[in-house]
């Protein structure tokens, strides 16, 4: 096997970074959606509109699992630099391993968002369409 060194976990630093800004700003897209749903269904108790919330909470659940796994492969990367720095290889090639199992669900779950997203988006195109 060969040697793990401390730059290959801190290679996806600035990757996991950029990673959790897309999804903080998901995140706060999605907030403000909420906000503006939530009073328009105060308004009008409309039948699409609960469907949209229905929508937006499982996208909003998807996007905290996505941030959830992405800061935990941030979190095992550190402790892969930290076991390296210890000196203890054999342990920090396989909580990197994990740390790289977590930052692949994270993408995958983005995947599943994006995929519940564009479906979203196709019922509102569908809509002008129609019209």
């Amino acid at each position: 096997m060969e040697q793990l060194t401390l730059t290959t976990p801190a290679l996806l630093f600035s990757a996991i970074s950029l990673i959790m800004l897309a999804y903080t700003n998901r995140f706060l897209a999605y907030a403000a959606i909420v906000r503006n749903l939530h009073d328009r269904y105060k308004k009008e108790k409309d039948s699409v509109l609960k469907a949209q919330i229905e929508n937006i909470k499982k996208r909003l659940y998807l996007t905290r699992s996505m941030q959830i796994f992405g800061i935990s492969s941030l979190l095992f990367c550190v402790l892969t630099m930290f076991l390296i720095y210890i000196e203890q290889q054999f342990i920090a090639v396989w909580v990197f391993g994990f740390a790289l199992l977590l930052l692949i669900i994270s993408l995958s779950l983005l995947i599943v968002e994006i995929q519940i997203s564009v479906k979203a988006l196709e019922h509102h195109i569908s809509d002008i369409e129609n019209n």
